[in-house]
């Protein structure tokens, strides 16, 4: 059985990722720093609920040795918490912001490789955006003042390429899930429902073997640093 472990998943991309994903026989672990919601949806999909804030080093610690000690090992880790801001943007607003989505990053992949070095077939997944593309971002058309949530974005992207260089045996794949309608993009209008974004995160989450590194992707294929 594949050991899944997602961040961020009480509710959004992140829930219908792990609902997909148990139904595929994934055995899921929904880490989620409010422990009501993610009991929850632990309860609700047939998964797994390991408290965990991406910003505290020690929740971080703890969620990654509960699941050693039940499991030994993690297969796939799927990077899907995440914060976006509005603005005014100031400096408290900002460090929050790039603590959520990129600090967060390092604090879980590596208390995460040694469990993931003991995997067949190591996978880790980090939703991006392109909205941390430097080529979407400066073509005229995109139309979104998101400086610090790009930027934060760009920075997990980065991180995904640089983990994807120094470990061999490990897959890191950063990917754009496609605008969806959750609680984080509420300041937007529309966008589709978070089953059809977690489509294409399971789809870089259930690799093969052989599957690519060090990618950032879309639906429709390679995006543009």
């Amino acid at each position: 059985m594949t050991i899944t472990l997602i961040t961020g998943a009480g509710r959004g991309i992140g829930h219908e990722t792990a609902r997909q994903l148990v139904a595929l026989g994934h055995d899921v672990w929904i880490g989620a720093r409010d422990a009501g919601r993610g009991q929850t949806a632990a309860q609700e999909l047939g998964a797994r609920f390991v408290p965990l804030d991406v910003t505290d080093d020690a929740s971080v610690a703890a969620a990654l040795a509960t699941i050693d000690q039940a499991q030994g090992r993690l297969d796939v880790l799927v990077h899907n918490a995440g914060v976006q801001e509005f603005g005014p943007f100031d400096g408290p607003s900002a460090l929050r912001t790039f603590d959520v989505n990129a600090v967060g990053i390092v604090r879980v992949t590596e208390a995460a490789l040694p469990l993931l070095r003991r995997s067949q077939n190591p996978n880790v997944v980090t939703v991006s955006s392109a909205a941390g593309s430097f080529g979407v971002t400066t073509d005229p058309g995109f139309p979104l003042r998101i400086p610090v949530y790009g930027a934060s974005k760009a920075a997990a992207t980065m991180l995904t390429v640089q983990y994807a260089k120094f470990e061999k045996g490990i897959k890191f794949n950063a990917v754009e899930p496609g605008f969806t309608a959750t609680d984080m993009t509420a300041g937007f209008e529309g966008g589709r429902p978070a089953r059809e974004s977690a489509a294409v995160v399971v789809g870089l989450a259930t690799l093969g073997v052989d599957g690519p590194t060090g990618t950032f992707t879309d639906e429709n294929g390679t995006l543009p640093w």
